[in-house]
């Protein structure tokens, strides 16, 4: 590592990779840092079709496909009594090659984006620590703080400080910036599965999202290759990790009230340890200032039901990126050029938000609601498929508003 880049871009997942990237192939001196080792265990595996835009930007599409990773090509519901639902197929509603995308395994992933990083010119380096950043009396960013993976400590002068740390967001953290959503304090427990059972044909890669029979929690069912399915249980906080022992006998619980998951489970073998993890959402209410800027989960995270986090993370590598090689172009590192994408992409991202809320409330039910509006599955296939961004969605999220507060209504009065 030298001691000045023009970039310093902390944390190597889809954010801070892509991000690196854009920033190298725009010319700028770029440095990538990882605090774990590369390929490092991540959960997040399954894409939104609209990552293909932002992997064809970087160069990735060809390399992906050669990957042997699980293409999926649609999304599934289960209800709480089992009922499966017609299948989304994504081709069905545009038959181009974005249609298709996959199940990744996000260690390998996120080392295909590290690489690429590399490839373009970035200087990439992982077990580097960030220690600090550093910001001078007017509150730019001019500074980071690193141990490296023998120790030793350094001072990296730059100009621009992308923070691509995932939920520790560490600038957002030390600034007091980040804002809770208490409707969605979520939590998570997941593992791996071998031989589950999979639908037959175009169906098999399936992302399918199986609600319990009390609606306190939904599965994930994520296909992968070499007959691995990932299988993890979100529920509220409290709920699943307050006062009901270890994630073990919790897991296997929720499992007993999910009549979709059991039969697909009957002849499978779990390999490996159970995962849980925090799930809570929130925004950051300040995204950038000078000299630095939020990308990825340290910008914000919603929720894992819509498999929304990647591709956002990898959009706003893109558009941050941009933004940076502009700045420099300009001579403008304030936070508003550092953030210029900001506004449109929040403004696009909740969409997903919104049907995150439609799917937690008890009393509302989305196939009778799509029963009624028929007219809307291309628009709800936008927002499953990722196309959120000026996509003319506002009718079809203002009546399902209604028919919330509908259903909420019907159930105070019975």
């Amino acid at each position: 590592m030298k001691n000045s880049y023009d970039v310093v871009v902390v944390g190597a997942g889809p954010a801070g990779g892509t991000a690196a990237a854009i920033t190298a192939l725009g010319g700028l001196e770029t440095l990538l840092i990882e605090r774990d080792s590369v390929p490092r265990f991540h959960v997040g595996e399954s894409l939104m079709p609209e990552a293909y835009w932002p992997l064809e930007r970087i160069g990735l599409n060809a390399r992906v496909r050669e990957s042997g990773w699980q293409i999926k090509k649609s999304v599934q519901f289960v209800t709480a009594n089992g009922k499966e639902s017609t299948p989304f197929f994504f081709r069905d509603h545009d038959d181009r090659d974005c249609a298709d995308t996959w199940q990744v395994e996000r260690g390998e992933f996120d080392k295909m984006l590290f690489d690429r990083a590399a490839e373009c010119g970035a200087d990439c380096h992982d077990r580097v620590r960030l220690l600090d950043v550093e910001f001078d009396s007017e509150q730019a960013a001019k500074a980071v703080r690193v141990r490296d993976a023998d120790g030793s400590e350094r001072r990296i002068e730059c100009r621009v400080v992308m923070d691509a740390t995932g939920q520790q967001s560490f600038i957002a953290n030390r600034l007091g910036l980040k804002e809770l959503n208490h409707d969605l304090k979520k939590a998570a427990i997941w593992g791996y599965w071998r031989d589950a059972t999979r639908d037959e044909g175009d169906n098999g890669g399936a992302t399918i999202i199986l609600q319990t029979e009390n609606k306190d929690s939904w599965f994930w069912f994520i296909p992968q290759s070499r007959g691995i399915t990932s299988i993890g249980c979100v529920g509220d906080h409290e709920y699943l990790l307050k006062g009901r022992g270890k994630p073990e006998q919790v897991y296997a619980e929720e499992l007993e009230k999910c009549p979709g998951l059991k039969s697909r489970l009957a002849s499978a073998t779990r390999v490996g340890q159970l995962h849980t993890k925090q799930e809570f959402s929130y925004w950051t209410r300040q995204h950038a200032g000078t000299g630095w800027v939020l990308i990825g989960d340290a910008f914000g995270f919603i929720d894992p039901i819509y498999s929304s986090g990647v591709y956002f993370a990898l959009e706003m590598g893109v558009r941050a990126g941009d933004a940076a090689v502009e700045a420099f172009r300009k001579e403008d590192f304030s936070g508003k050029q550092l953030a210029c994408w900001a506004d449109e992409f929040k403004e696009g991202t909740k969409w997903v938000r919104k049907l995150v809320h439609a799917f937690y409330e008890k009393e509302f039910s989305m196939g009778g609601f799509m029963r009624q509006h028929p007219e809307f599955a291309g628009n709800l296939t936008n927002v499953l498929i990722g196309r959120v961004f000026d996509s003319g969605l506002e009718e079809m999220f203002a009546k399902m508003d209604e028919a919330i507060e509908k259903a909420r209504m019907s159930a105070i009065s019975a």
